[in-house]
């Protein structure tokens, strides 16, 4: 039983005639017959009582005609749906991403996302980056946004935001006011360091090729959480410049510029190249990558002094 089957059968009903049926649905006479006949089998009942020229319902037929019809309505809902659905994205998209990323490159994205598509829902996971990859291949997130480089030929990896780690020293710190310190000089101050990660293990390499180890350090579980610490004055560290430039702007905290060392920090977003996405996740997938795209805030740049003026004085 198909839906050209129920079609067929209504307009044969509207129209009491099968060659009428049939030059409405634009098919031949037989046709309608032979689908007609195929619904009889299928239902176990005639349908359509043929006699002397005329065409009516059997009891069977007076019972299934509302069945019909309201297939055919839910067909044309369905159908309307799924067009609503292709203009105007509905449903869930889900995204893991570490804490930081959340609070500081997503809200604008996100906000861009929920201005054009509002009756989506944004579902966010705040995870590390072994979990955040976890969650994709189970599928229980649509995408994750983390620290690139990925190097999983299972996922497709689009950057979205590109950064670079700054060294934060809190107001009134002895290197407060240095343009710029080499990694013998900032390890002689207690020191915060993430508990684990690509950035803990970036940063003690940078160490090692400088021959050197901070004297005093503090491990850290999340970015935030360092951030607050070296506002408290326990320490300094690296983080990313995004994630001070609201404190640096409002002198809370400083940033310091380490000699012949760029740490730069990019983030990626990543999903599942086997992955069919949704209407909605396509549409954010779209905005992350292309609508609104993060950069650093730029360093602020000291001029010097114009020179003395070479004109005698009257």
């Amino acid at each position: 039983m198909d839906f050209e089957q129920l079609k067929t059968f209504l307009e044969v009903w509207h129209h009491k005639s099968f060659s009428r049926a049939a030059e409405r649905l634009r098919i031949t006479q037989p046709a309608v017959s032979a689908q007609i006949r195929s619904l009889e089998r299928e239902v176990g009942e005639r349908l359509f009582d043929r006699k002397g020229g005329k065409v009516t319902f059997t009891a069977a037929g007076r019972v299934f005609e509302p069945f019909a019809e309201h297939a055919l309505d839910c067909q044309r809902h369905l159908l309307l749906m799924v067009s609503e659905q292709r203009r105007s994205p509905r449903g869930e998209v889900s995204i893991s991403a570490q804490e930081s990323t959340s609070l500081y490159v997503l809200p604008e994205v996100f906000g861009e996302f929920k201005k054009q598509y509002p009756k989506v829902a944004l579902k966010i996971a705040r995870a590390e980056k072994l979990r955040t990859i976890e969650a994709l291949l189970s599928r229980e997130v649509d995408f994750g946004i983390v620290s690139l480089p990925v190097t999983d030929q299972r996922f497709i990896v689009e950057t979205i935001h590109e950064d670079e780690l700054v060294l934060a020293i809190p107001k009134g710190h002895p290197l407060s006011g240095v343009r710029s310190a080499c990694p013998k000089d900032i390890v002689k101050h207690p020191f915060l360091l993430p508990k684990e990660g690509r950035q803990r293990d970036l940063l003690l390499n940078i160490f090692r090729m400088h021959d050197v180890y901070p004297k005093a350090v503090m491990e850290v579980e999340s970015s935030e959480l360092m951030k607050r610490f070296i506002g408290a004055g326990l320490g300094i560290g690296f983080l990313p410049s995004i994630n001070v430039e609201a404190e640096t702007k409002s002198g809370t905290l400083e940033v310091v510029k380490i000699d012949g060392v760029r740490l730069s920090r990019d983030l990626g977003l990543i999903y599942l190249k086997e992955k069919s996405l949704t209407h909605a996740a396509k549409a954010f997938l779209q905005i992350a990558i292309g609508g609104v795209r993060l950069e650093p805030p730029p360093m602020p740049v000291r001029r010097k002094p114009p020179p003395p003026s070479a004109e005698p004085l009257p």
